[in-house]
């Protein structure tokens, strides 16, 4: 167990209302109750553990006081590190901070590394790694439902959606070594289909949580949408709607955005950053060239596309040009924008442009029914259809795209209006579709965010297939052990360490070996 007392500012740099001064360690009391003055002198301990008690702060040397604060002494082991805690609280100086982080450190104390704190807690039992690991991640949270789940791992979510296995394991191997090591007394011997039955048990939920690894970390990670387009469709207009403000400038003019526009919202408590990016076109300008060089690497670099065409105009060249570039390179949503204006695409037309290999329409305009729209005459309000020939325009010469898509990529369309605001609930929820398509994995608490978590659940399930696969072998009993502890070992990378203590300890409480 660590020794010294360590002590760090708790509060983020700068300036602010407040500010937090923590020391962790034997001497915490000590050397706090030395640099502050209470108001109670004559107290044989000024500080009562688990209370909050005014105080001086005071220039050393001179006695001058310098700040008022507030001190909280936590008793160990009732403390964040389950060490002796105390936390000073003074106004948010900087210069106040530091002198007594300073006076701190004259004193005996020594600085704290980064999550050393947090560190402390796991090597004195207070918390496990996987709790501790939560701590961050709720700090780094930037979405309610992010805090959400982490709060749920820093209770211990993790842990307890483990220990069943955990648990099975042991009893697992706990029959196996008693049949092995008390075989003289009448120990009972697991069957190989028990045995086979319980790993199927075992290995089936853990894939579950494996499985649901891709939603935690969309979770905790985030994901990047790149809208893209011709200029003057709306991406811009689009871009501002999805946040909820004027972060990207509008106007009438093509070719406006020339750079690239970023910025983070939350879209059902996933956070994702947009990019706004120059429209695509053949252009001289070697500004907005360079601004269409840096669109396709942003689109290479995000996580989702959104193509926004301009649906009160014809399909162009352009639009198929960029069709076929960003379509093989994953999930991709077309918003069919300015829906408020006369359609001159139209759903069929846009799916056979979309799916040329499909027969089905699922893409629909607000008012139009797709189904023999031509023979009905049910058309969106204030569309008159023309001529086929007319409403696809240059398509009508133009090639479909080239069907390179990767097998099973999404594609999904949406109408929408920016000007008018229509679409806009069924676009952030097509883009929740897409960013998170497993976003069924469970409650919150009840996946694994966690890669290093993933990673090992991989590790325990391939020692756990070794030992299925030397059970249908009818290899010894020895053999399957040494897999099992495998497994097991990869379990406790995560929540901490089994011993044969424990081993023992099942078996002579459920076999009552030596009766």
């Amino acid at each position: 167990m660590p020794e010294d007392t360590i002590v760090a500012i708790a509060t983020p740099a700068g300036r602010g209302g407040i500010g937090i001064v923590r020391l962790s360690g034997d001497r915490a009391l000590e050397i706090a109750a030395g640099l502050i003055r209470f108001s109670r002198p004559e107290a044989r301990e000024p500080l009562e553990p688990q209370r909050a008690t005014l105080g001086e702060f005071s220039e050393p040397g001179s006695l001058r006081a310098l700040d008022q604060v507030l001190v909280t002494y936590f008793r160990k082991p009732h403390s964040y590190t389950a060490e002796d805690v105390v936390e000073v609280a003074c106004h948010g100086a900087p210069v106040i901070l530091r002198c007594l982080v300073e006076c701190c450190l004259e004193r005996g104390a020594r600085a704290a590394e980064p999550g050393e704190f947090t560190m402390r807690a796991f090597l004195n039992g207070r918390i496990d790694l996987t709790q501790a690991e939560a701590v961050r991640d709720l700090i780094e949270s930037r979405t309610l439902y992010q805090a959400r789940v982490a709060a749920q791992q820093m209770e211990g979510a993790v842990s307890a959606r483990l220990k069943p296995h955990k648990k099975a394991l042991l009893d697992l191997m706990a029959r196996l070594a008693a049949g092995i090591d008390f075989a003289e007394d009448d120990v009972p011997v697991s069957g190989w289909d028990e045995i086979l039955s319980s790993l199927d048990v075992i290995q089936h939920d853990l894939e579950k949580l494996v499985e649901g690894y891709e939603y935690g970390r969309i979770v905790r990670e985030g994901l990047s949408l790149a809208i893209v387009g011709r200029p003057n469709v709306g991406k811009s207009s689009l871009f501002n709607r999805l946040l909820d403000q004027d972060r990207a400038i509008v106007t009438a003019t093509p070719g406006t955005t020339r750079d690239l526009v970023t910025e983070s919202a939350s879209v059902g408590g996933i956070p994702l950053r947009f990019v706004d990016t120059a429209g695509i076109r053949e252009t001289r300008d070697e500004v907005e060239a360079i601004g269409v060089k840096k669109t396709f690497e942003a689109v290479a670099d995000s996580d989702l596309r959104l193509l926004v065409v301009d649906a009160s105009e014809d399909w162009t060249e352009e639009d198929t040009r960029l069709l076929s570039k960003i379509r093989p390179l994953g999930p991709l949503l077309v918003a069919c924008n300015k829906c408020d204006l006369p359609l001159r695409i139209t759903p069929p037309d846009l799916e056979r442009i979309l799916r040329p290999d499909e027969n089905t329409v699922s893409a629909v305009a607000p008012g139009f029914s797709p189904a023999s729209s031509e023979a009905s005459g049910a058309v969106a309000p204030g569309f008159s259809p023309p001529s086929r020939e007319n409403r696809l325009g240059p398509l009508a010469t133009v090639e479909a795209p080239s069907p390179s898509t990767p097998v099973g990529a999404p594609l999904e369309v949406v109408w929408t209006s920016a000007l008018t605001g229509e679409g806009l609930p069924e676009l952030k929820a097509k883009i929740l579709e897409l960013a998170a398509p497993a976003r069924d994995a469970g409650p919150e608490g009840e996946f694994i965010t966690n890669l290093r978590h993933q990673q090992l659940i991989k590790d325990c399930l391939g020692a756990l297939a070794r030992a299925r696969q030397a059970a249908d072998e009818r290899m010894p009993h020895e053999m399957l052990l040494l897999d099992l502890y495998d497994a097991l070992h990869a379990l406790d990378t995560i929540t901490g360490a089994t011993t044969v203590d424990d081993l023992l300890g099942i078996i002579f409480s459920t076999f009552c070996v030596g009766k």
